[in-house]
């Protein structure tokens, strides 16, 4: 791998797409935030990119990585489109080992860093968190980086059927097309610590912002007899075990999310790295609850054993460029 970290190449997509597949996640969005479309013609008129299809685990996995490791170092979501990019270009997404004749010089790994050049050991550079880390080291010494476009021939990937965009902030709507009904701490329900989102039965529920899953459970309490509920069934706005099933994220700068009342278990567990965008559920009616749903928090100065402070969702996803209400 040469300085030429960033690959400039003959298309650029960012931002918003109205199309029936976008990019990763985290490869959403550009300089300038959601709604850019600089170069969408281009891909409308040519069909798809090159390199669609769904990544392996091995992929997944290795770009989870690359996105934690520019969270940890607080890079902002531009530099994450330029890491996997350049990561799809070089290696497929891959941990490559040396591959003798076949490679390029000693380039090793996800990026094809080089011993040689001062990238580190072998042993080093055999892992993705330090590959990614000396990647994003190198890409902040370049003046101007965040403003470069970014895009190549194999920087592509497909997210299902998710139609939506991801903010310059790195986050999006958890339920896209459905708007905010019941609102936070209301006069008529004070202890209402989120907000309420209707939307039919089995709807996908995305991640608001890349993080990792601290907790899944299942709360549905008869406050009748004070019998556990289950969640293999619709709740009833009689119970005291509020949430269902539900689950929470925790991202950067120690913000949780919760979504509650999922109508089957989670499809993540806990631990599990999750990509912004990504889904984590489908909407239901568990717990305390009188129809189909999702009720959704945001808690600040949150870890993995407090809550921490729940405030307002629509505003705080208003600082972050997504509008949970029109």
């Amino acid at each position: 791998m040469t300085k030429a970290i960033i690959v400039i190449v003959t298309v650029v997509v960012i931002g918003c797409l109205g199309l029936p597949m976008l990019l990763l996640s985290a490869v959403m969005g550009g300089p300038d935030g959601c709604g850019n479309t600089s170069g969408v013609s281009d891909v409308l008129t040519s069909g798809k990119p090159p390199g669609v299809g769904s990544w392996d685990t091995e992929q997944l996995e290795i770009a989870v990585t690359i996105i934690d490791v520019g969270v940890s170092k607080g890079v902002p979501q531009w530099g994450w489109t330029v890491a996997l990019a350049t990561a799809m270009q070089e290696s497929g997404l891959r941990n490559l080992p040396f591959l003798g004749d076949r490679n390029d010089h000693d380039s090793i790994g996800v990026f094809q860093q080089r011993p040689s050049q001062g990238w580190g050991t072998v042993e080093q550079l055999a892992k993705p968190e330090y590959q990614a880390g000396k990647f994003f080291d190198r890409l902040l010494t370049i003046p101007s980086w965040q403003t470069m476009p970014v895009a190549s021939q194999g920087s592509w990937a497909i997210l299902g059927d998710l139609e939506q965009c991801v903010s310059a902030a790195g986050w999006a709507h958890p339920l896209p097309g459905y708007n905010v009904t019941s609102g936070f701490r209301t006069p008529d329900r004070p202890s209402h610590d989120g907000v309420d989102l209707p939307a039919p039965k089995g709807t996908p529920i995305r991640a608001a912002a890349a993080g990792e899953v601290i907790k899944v459970r299942c709360n549905a309490i008869d406050r009748r007899d004070g019998n556990d509920w289950g969640c293999d069934r619709d709740g009833d706005p009689e119970l005291t075990g509020g949430c269902g099933w539900y689950l929470e994220l925790l991202h950067a700068g120690n913000v949780m999310t919760r979504y509650c009342h999922l109508n089957t278990a989670p499809l993540v567990k806990v631990g599990d790295l999750v990509l912004v965008g990504q889904p984590v559920g489908v909407v239901g009616s568990t717990g305390h609850s009188s129809g189909p749903h999702l009720h959704l928090e945001v808690h600040l100065n949150a870890d993995r054993k407090s809550t921490g402070q729940a405030v307002d969702p629509v505003p705080f996803f208003r600082t972050m460029g997504i509008l949970l209400s029109t």
